[in-house]
C-alpha cells in the first residue's frame, strides 16, 4: 500500500484552511483553547506552565555527591515545552511544542542544554504567535494548510539516537533529526519515498546490538519499521489493525512483536466537526483489550488473542520460551487520567491521578490463550537494562507513587521479577520523579550492573534536577543530584547514549 492510499483510507486528511497568512493577526481573538490571562498554577505544576520558545543552557550543574567515573555520553530528554500563543493555552498536555533536552556528563562535569525542536508548526506558529494547525487535544481550526500528519507534527514525545542522527519523535508523524551535539533541527525523515509522513511512534524498541524495530497507527491501520543499527530501513509492512483507537506502545521478544490495544475508539463526526482527535477519542468498557502478536521473520503472519477491557500506556519488555512469551507493561483502568489528570493539569489544578499498576501478560502461542496478572504499587513508565530488551529480564524500574491518595510520582523503584521483592527510595513530599532509564557499566555483562538515572522537580526550590543511583541499591539514595539553576518544562521519555572514550 503507498503511502496516498494509505491516508485515503485512514481519513487522515485535515481540512486545510483558506485564510491567508497575512490575516493571521486578527484571527488571533478566534484561537481556541483554555484562556491563560487568569489561571493559577498549583507550585507542584510549575513544570507543565511551559515556555515561551526559550532555549536555555548551563555549563556546569551544580553537583551533590560524586558521578561515577565510567558514566560518560549524554542523557536525552524530550517533552511538550510551549502550551500558549496569544493568551491562548492548550487544553491538553500531548499538544504542547517538543522541547529536547541534553544532559552531558563528561570529566569535567555535567552540563544541560534544551532546544525547541524547529518544526514547521513551531516555526509558523513562533512568528504569529498564534496557533494555526489543529492540535491533538485541543480544537483549533487550521488557519495555514494542512496536507499531512507532518504540518500538525509536535516532535515532542520521545528522543534516540540512531546513527549519527537524533531522532525527536511523535506518534503520529515522521520522525524529526536534530544534531546530536547542538541540538539543531536537521529535518523530518523519510525511511522510503512510499513512507513520507507516515506515523512513526515514540516507543521504538532497540535490541543490544542495535536492531531497530517501531510502528505507528492511524485510524484503523498499522504501519511497522524494521531498521539496522545504521539507520537503514531493512523492510516495513502497511496491514488493518484491530484497533481503531490510540497505541501507544509495544514490545519486542525474540521472536515476536506484542500489542496490547485498549477499546479505544475514534468519534468521526466529533473529528469532522472540528475536535483534536484526543478529544474525539471513546471508551468502551464492554469490548475486549485486543493483543497482537506478529512473528519477526514474516509480518504477515499475525494473531489476536483478547482480555477484559484495560487500558495501557507504557511496556518494560518481553520475552518467551517453548512458544509462551511474557510480556509486562503497566496497567490502568480506563483513558481516566488522559481525560481528566492531563486537562486539570493544564489549568495550573492538581488533582490525584488515576492509579495504574505492573501487569504481567503470558502468551502461550500452543493453546492461543492471554493470562494478565498485576501487583498493586502505583507506577509508569518502565524501564529495563537495555541490554536485555527482547530477552529475559529479572528487574524493571519504575517511578513510584508512595502516597496511594496523591498517586504523584515520588520515589523510585526496582522490582525484582523472579523474587516479587522491591528495592525504593522516596524523596518523600519534597520532590516529583520522570522517567528514570538504566545504564549499564562499563565492561560489565550482569543485568542490573549499572546506574539508574533520571530527572525530578524541586518543588520547594522550584528547579528542576537530575538523579544518579546505583541501579542494585536503590534504597541507599542517589549517589548523585545534579542542580539545574532553573526549571524546564516536564518531560515525557528519553535515552542514555554513552560516549566512545
Amino acid at each position: 500500500m503507498d503511502r496516498r492510499a494509505f491516508f485515503k483510507s485512514t481519513g487522515a486528511a485535515f481540512a486545510a484552511s483558506a485564510l491567508p497568512l497575512g490575516a493571521l493577526q486578527s484571527a488571533a481573538v478566534h484561537a481556541q483553547g483554555i484562556s491563560a490571562d487568569k489561571l493559577e498554577f498549583d507550585p507542584t505544576l510549575t513544570p507543565l506552565r511551559g515556555f515561551h520558545g526559550q532555549d536555555v543552557s548551563c555549563e556546569r550543574a551544580q553537583i551533590e555527591g560524586r558521578i561515577p567515573d565510567d558514566l560518560r555520553g549524554t542523557f536525552y530528554r524530550n517533552g511538550p515545552g510551549l502550551f500558549e500563543r496569544g493568551g491562548m493555552r492548550y487544553e491538553h498536555w500531548f499538544d504542547g511544542d517538543g522541547y529536547v533536552n541534553a544532559w552531558k556528563f563528561t570529566d569535567q562535569g555535567v552540563a544541560h542544554q534544551a532546544r525547541f525542536v524547529q518544526t514547521r508548526k513551531f516555526i509558523a506558529e513562533q512568528q504569529a504567535n498564534v496557533f494555526l494547525v489543529p492540535a491533538f487535544g485541543t480544537a483549533i481550526t487550521a488557519k495555514m494548510p494542512v496536507r499531512s500528519n507532518d504540518d500538525v507534527n509536535t516532535a515532542n514525545t520521545s528522543v534516540v539516537r540512531l546513527g549519527d542522527r537524533l531522532l525527536a519523535m511523535w506518534e503520529g508523524g515522521s520522525a524529526t533529526a536534530l544534531d546530536p551535539e547542538t541540538l539543531e533541527t536537521r529535518g523530518l525523515v523519510t525511511w522510503a519515498p512510499e513512507l513520507k509522513s507516515m506515523p512513526f511512534s515514540a516507543h521504538p524498541k532497540i535490541e543490544a546490538d542495535g536492531t531497530f524495530w517501531n510502528f505507528g497507527t492511524f485510524l484503523g491501520k498499522m504501519v511497522l519499521y524494521h531498521i539496522s543499527a545504521s539507520g537503514t530501513l531493512l523492510r516495513h509492512a502497511v496491514f488493518d489493525a484491530p484497533s481503531g483507537g490510540m497505541v501507544h506502545d509495544f514490545a519486542v521478544s525474540q521472536k515476536h512483536i506484542v500489542f496490547v490495544m485498549p477499546p479505544i475508539g475514534i468519534d468521526i463526526k466529533a473529528l469532522r466537526d472540528g475536535k483534536g482527535i484526543g478529544q474525539a477519542m471513546t471508551w468502551d468498557a464492554n469490548t475486549s483489550t485486543k493483543v497482537l502478536v506478529v512473528e519477526k521473520a514474516d509480518f504477515s503472519r499475525r494473531r489476536i488473542l483478547e482480555l477484559p477491557a484495560h487500558m495501557v500506556f507504557h511496556f518494560g519488555n518481553a520475552w518467551e520460551e517453548n512458544n509462551i512469551i511474557r510480556v509486562d507493561y503497566v496497567r490502568s483502568q480506563n483513558l481516566s487520567v488522559f481525560d481528566e489528570w492531563m486537562r486539570k493539569g493544564m489549568r495550573g489544578e492538581r488533582t490525584p491521578s488515576a492509579q495504574s499498576h505492573p501487569a504481567f501478560l503470558r502468551i502461550d502461542l500452543n493453546r492461543g490463550r492471554a493470562e494478565l496478572t498485576h501487583r498493586n504499587e502505583n507506577v509508569e513508565f518502565p524501564r529495563v537494562d537495555p541490554r536485555v530488551v527482547a530477552k529475559r529480564n529479572r528487574s524493571i524500574f519504575y517511578p513510584f507513587a508512595e502516597n496511594q491518595k496523591d498517586n504523584s510520582l515520588n520515589s523510585v523503584m526496582r522490582l525484582d521479577v523472579d523474587t516479587g521483592k522491591t528495592d525504593r527510595f522516596s524523596f518523600g513530599a519534597s520532590a516529583l520523579v520522570e522517567e528514570h532509564v538504566f545504564v549499564p557499566k562499563r565492561g560489565s555483562q550482569r543485568e542490573g550492573e549499572g546506574y539508574l538515572i533520571g530527572v525530578g522537580f524541586d518543588l520547594k526550590r522550584q528547579q528542576t534536577f537530575g538523579t544518579v543511583f546505583d541501579g542494585s541499591n536503590l534504597a541507599a539514595g542517589p549517589m548523585a543530584i545534579i542542580r539545574l539553576p532553573y526549571w524546564v518544562p516536564t518531560c515525557f521519555h528519553g535515552n542514555f547514549h554513552a560516549s566512545n572514550a
